[in-house]
């Protein structure tokens, strides 16, 4: 039984895998433009499984802000695991160990989450640890391998790669702008606000990861006062 939750896993894991591979590929190329190294690319994804917080802390590197900084940015963009992890540990057997709870926390990505979500019964550990068995090494692997291609591709193909990462992004917030129009409305404002933020006397000497940490604590709480997700008991 066990055997067949960890190969369950590994199996909805694959596809997953694939797909970090070429994000963090793309991802370790501007990496590779911030002065890391494969090994200190491939560490940093291990233990950041986070396109938006890796870009942050590559960011970060990039325009040498303080270590304080980085550490702030990367806890706000990736703050959104925490209520996954609080959604994932209602599921789990209240008999489960600390150490299963904690791996499985480590592991909690958006596609990783919605796999176990979406599974019936209490969350098995090791099928989260089938899916992570390919999918972290994969998403290390190519953060790595695009700092490497970084340094010996062409430098037109390189910034033809780059733009793999915006695309990226792209994927991130359009579906749910079509879906919701206040997000829509919050990505508009903060395109607006930060080139704003970028030219405007004295705010523009703030460093990009400051300036990105204001942006993202004011947008999304003014966003939940004036327009707050209903509650699923809620009717329209």
């Amino acid at each position: 039984m066990k055997k067949n939750e960890f190969l369950a896993g590994l199996k909805d894991g694959t596809p997953i895998g694939l797909g970090y591979f070429a994000v963090a590929f793309s991802l370790g190329i501007f990496a590779k433009s911030a002065g890391l190294t494969p090994l200190q690319g491939f560490v940093a994804s291990f233990f950041n499984m986070a396109s938006a917080g890796e870009y942050a802390l590559f960011s970060g590197v990039l325009e040498k802000v303080t270590y304080y900084e980085v550490a702030l940015a990367t806890l706000i963009i990736n703050a959104r695991y925490f209520l996954m992890s609080c959604a994932l540990s209602q599921r789990f057997n209240p008999e489960t160990p600390f150490f299963h709870r904690f791996f499985v926390g480590y592991g909690i990505t958006d596609e990783v989450f919605g796999i176990s979500i979406a599974r019936p019964g209490y969350i098995v550990p090791l099928y989260n640890y089938g899916a992570l068995f390919v999918a972290v090494p994969l998403w290390s692997l190519g953060t790595a391998l695009g700092i490497i291609a970084g340094s010996v591709l062409p430098v037109r193909i390189v910034s033809a790669l780059s733009v793999a990462l915006y695309g990226m992004f792209l994927a991130i917030i359009i579906p749910p702008c079509r879906r919701n129009l206040a997000v829509t409305f919050c990505v508009l404002i903060s395109f607006i606000l930060s080139y704003a933020f970028s030219v405007l006397p004295h705010i523009k000497n703030i460093s990009g990861g400051t300036r990105t940490i204001i942006l993202t604590v004011v947008i999304s709480a003014l966003a939940a006062i004036i327009k707050p997700l209903p509650d699923e008991g809620d009717t329209k």
